[in-house]
């Protein structure tokens, strides 16, 4: 297959990924898989709060205990 074939199988699978990015359900997919996304990162951004706020109060005991240790 010459390069002018290529460029044709090229322009045709370019053709039918724009006509199916064009399709209703297509947009409906997208904009799932990017609230699922932004879930998510809401969900990880609340889960590592969590985490810092426990080791911040970790940090104060270990504090308070080596200050009444001295």
């Amino acid at each position: 297959m010459g390069k002018l074939g290529c460029f044709a199988i090229g322009v045709a699978v370019g053709g039918v990924a724009v006509a199916v990015a064009r399709t209703a359900g297509f947009k409906k997919a997208c904009a799932k898989v990017v609230g699922a996304g932004l879930k998510l990162k809401d969900e990880a951004a609340t889960f590592v709060e969590t985490v810092k706020e426990d080791a911040q109060d970790i940090m104060a005991e270990a504090k308070a205990n080596n200050a009444k240790n001295a």
